[in-house]
């Protein structure tokens, strides 16, 4: 998989304080990366137009609720749907993104009840972009490939 084209990576993974709490979540393997590959970096949350920091969130099916259930579903698909123009525009096939998040999300997500229990799921922006054919993995996943 080793190749030149960009990768689409959370931008807190790059140390970016963009969280729902405002820190930057850095990640040694992909800083390691971003020294031999170009990287673009998205805050899917930021692009929809949420502030940070932000109330926590989760995905409930197909809505993301605050822990105080306030609606935040249209701004994280506003902001899939930046992350995905984003991808096409720099040609990226492959997203590095933050594990677990209602955005970012790849294979596991929270439950959507607050509780800190991880169910199987894709983020919205992470499932947007599977269905766009671009290959997505997390932190937690073999980078390895990728150097």
């Amino acid at each position: 998989m080793n190749e030149s084209s960009p990768i689409l990576v959370s931008a807190c993974l790059l140390g970016v304080p963009c969280r729902y709490d405002g820190t930057g979540q850095a990640d040694a393997r992909v800083l390691a990366i971003a020294k031999s590959r170009p990287m673009i970096p998205v805050c899917p949350e930021q692009l929809g137009g949420l502030p940070t920091p932000r109330p926590p969130a989760e995905r409930h099916d197909t809505r993301v609720l605050t822990r105080d259930e306030r609606d935040v579903t249209a701004a994280f698909a506003r902001g899939a749907q930046e992350a995905l123009r984003l991808a096409k525009l720099f040609s990226c096939r492959i997203a590095v993104l933050k594990a677990n998040s209602p955005s970012c999300g790849s294979g596991q997500i929270y439950d959507g009840c607050f509780r800190g229990r991880l169910i199987p799921g894709d983020g919205l922006t992470a499932a947007l972009l599977k269905e766009e054919g671009l290959t997505v993995l997390s932190e937690k996943d073999d980078l390895s490939s990728l150097l």
